[in-house]
């Protein structure tokens, strides 16, 4: 198993280790300090040795922060986490603070009358980050101090940094060498007036030389800095027991440093030097001489967002495999609601974690899961980012829905979707909210739109259904995904947040849900890519428009559809998706699972 079910952290530890911490704040002089659930490479997951807001406090979720004062504690969360906040932490000496609702700059004003220094990491925290918060604060007598990590000092038995062994991508998956890679965001750079970019993101680090690490959990990217020089040359900082496995694989141009010589040759670069404020270390752009920065995007993240069309036939492949492994899954569990039946018969959460990562692994290409299977039964199904544990642990039962979200890890494509069940007869209610949940899922599945819209756009095609019944949901309704890298990529998003414009090639989500906290949660998800839609006759052909082509093949819960809700165009969407299902996965699936998929994607 890769998916462990111990208990990820424990709130009694909180009080006495933010007690610790405001001993450390008044040796200092400090009035606060600011704990983010991040390292110094921005990135979205970090190793055991940078889980510091966890080790603090309980809350072990993918995106949140605390700030730590002598009177309160605040974590900061938004909607996807704020149930798991509460369960995670010990209210007695932390307070969930909704956020974005709650702005961090206010609430320092707010609790901090008489002023103050507040230090933070100058290496956790973002230069945009950072510049945002001093402006928030203008006029008041907080002040920002950069300052040594504060939690390091009381945390005994943190440990050690990741030294995880890179190894080299196949070029032929990639569909570009890294030469290549290379050569454009070299020419990006001398076109900007750049004479180099400083990377600190593994996944762009990553895709640029073609190599992959294992520093990370479920995320196969090495932890490092780089600098790519306007000449193609690339210049990465890690520890060469780290780098040693690449030998001269990627050329003289590409050199090779240990992790303690990035300062000195930071201080050292000359010219103009872009930086990402979105995703760069405050730390670095105060170790440049003045005015050598230029703020600009990361150089590697639209091309790396856009797949090359090696990269679509990959992970086309990876998502019909993993396809197959949940129809045997769906299968199964199948058979486990119907022998729900005898009260005698178990199930639990972690039964169903454990099978479905053995029919992945039974594929034989399994190199990990893409994330910790979040699977809730009943009431932990509306926990949107719920993580079952030995604790936690919950049976299946009759009656009500299962939420699974999982994904898979391949060579040839990172996987990640959701399927909502209902284990046995279901109330009207639920089939109800499935059934808006899937109309918003199809709006977005058959839209096609004009080149140059954002995410921001398309948001509301998701939402719309629940609207009309007054409901919502409280996360994005999609995010961008890798290629055997991150499950959760940059910059492309649907999302009310998202600006950046939509392009070929991308590789999104496609999940909304709806949540009813004390009963269930509905969520269904398919991975989608930005495709050039072909012309309509009669159309205004000077006007390019895109369209969404599926990548994620698995049958819906038809059992829990409302055929009195659907179009008739959604019902019929529904039936050739179910086809597209059948055609594509029924001969990689054991005579049993055909025979299920084949009633599992009959006509409605």
């Amino acid at each position: 198993m890769f998916q462990s079910f111990s208990s990820p952290s424990d709130p009694e530890h909180g009080p006495a280790r933010i007690a610790a911490l405001r001993d450390v704040l008044g040796d200092e002089g400090l009035k606060g300090f600011l704990i983010p659930r991040a390292d110094q490479h921005q990135g979205e997951y970090v190793a055991p040795c940078d889980e510091r807001l966890a080790w603090l406090t309980g809350f072990t979720g993918s995106a949140g922060f605390a700030a730590v004062l002598p009177e309160i504690a605040g974590l900061f969360v938004d909607g996807r986490y704020r149930l798991q906040a509460r369960e995670q932490c010990d209210s007695s000496a932390l307070t969930v603070l909704p956020w974005p609702e709650t702005k961090l700059g206010p609430w320092l004003k707010e609790q901090l009358p008489s002023g103050g220094a507040v230090g933070f990491d100058p290496w956790l925290h973002s230069l945009g980050e950072i510049e945002a918060l001093r402006k928030a604060l203008t006029g008041s007598p907080v002040d920002l101090i950069d300052c040594p990590n504060l939690v390091d000092r009381i945390w005994a038995d943190r440990p050690a940094p990741p030294l995880g062994p890179m190894t080299a991508y196949p070029e032929h998956l990639a569909g570009r060498s890294s030469g290549e890679k290379r050569a454009l965001i070299a020419k990006a750079l001398r076109e900007a007036g750049d004479d180099a970019a400083v990377l600190s993101l593994p996944d762009s680090i990553a895709w640029l030389l073609n190599i992959r690490g294992s520093d990370i959990a479920r995320i196969p990217v090495p932890h490092g800095f780089a600098v790519i020089h306007a000449d193609g040359a690339v210049d990465l900082f890690s520890a060469p027991e780290k780098t040693a496995p690449l030998g001269s694989d990627l050329g003289p141009d590409v050199r090779f440093h240990p992790s303690e010589e990035f300062l000195p040759a930071l201080r050292a670069l000359d010219g103009q030097i872009r930086l990402d404020k979105a995703s760069i270390p405050y730390a670095v752009p105060m170790l440049l001489d003045q005015g050598r920065a230029r703020f600009d995007q990361d150089p590697c993240l639209l091309p790396k967002a856009c797949k090359t069309d090696a990269e679509l036939a990959a992970t086309r492949a990876a998502h019909l495999r993993d396809g197959a492994a949940m129809v045997e899954f769906l299968h199964w569990i199948d058979t486990q609601a119907e022998a729900l039946k005898n009260p005698s018969h178990g199930l639990t959460e972690i039964d169903v974690v454990t099978a479905l990562e053995g029919f992945r692994a039974k594929t034989g290409e399994l190199r990990d899961i893409s994330f910790e299977t979040i699977c809730g039964a009943g009431p932990n199904g509306a926990i949107v980012h719920y993580r079952v544990s030995e604790a936690s642990n919950r049976p299946v039962a009759r009656g009500e829905l299962l939420l699974v979200d999982s994904g898979g890890q391949y060579l040839d494509g990172t996987t990640d979707i959701t399927r909502t069940l209902a284990i046995g007869p279901v109330g009207a209610e639920e089939r109800a909210c499935y059934t808006r949940v899937l109309q918003g899922m199809i709006a977005v599945s058959r839209t096609r739109f004009p080149k140059g819209l954002a995410g921001r756009d398309l948001d509301a095609l998701a939402r719309a259904p629940l609207w009309r019944a007054g409901l919502d949901y409280d996360h994005g309704t999609g995010h961008g995904v890798g290629l055997y890298l991150s499950v959760h990529e940059g910059p492309q998003r649907i999302s009310r947040q998202s600006h950046e414009v939509l392009r070929d090639g991308m590789i999104l989500s496609n999940e909304p849900g709806y949540y009813r906290e004390g009963a269930f949660g509905i969520r269904i998800e398919n991975l989608i890519t930005v495709r050039v839609a072909p012309a309509v006759p009669g159309g205004d052909d000077a006007r390019e428009m895109l369209q969404f082509e599926t990548l994620t093949y698995a049958p819906l819960a038809r059992d829990l559809i409302d055929l009195n809700l659907l179009e008739p165009s959604e019902r019929s969407w529904v039936d050739r998706y179910h086809v597209a299902c059948w055609h594509k996965l029924s001969p990689l699936v054991s005579g049993p699972a055909r025979a299920w998929l084949e009633e599992a994607t009959a006509p409605l």
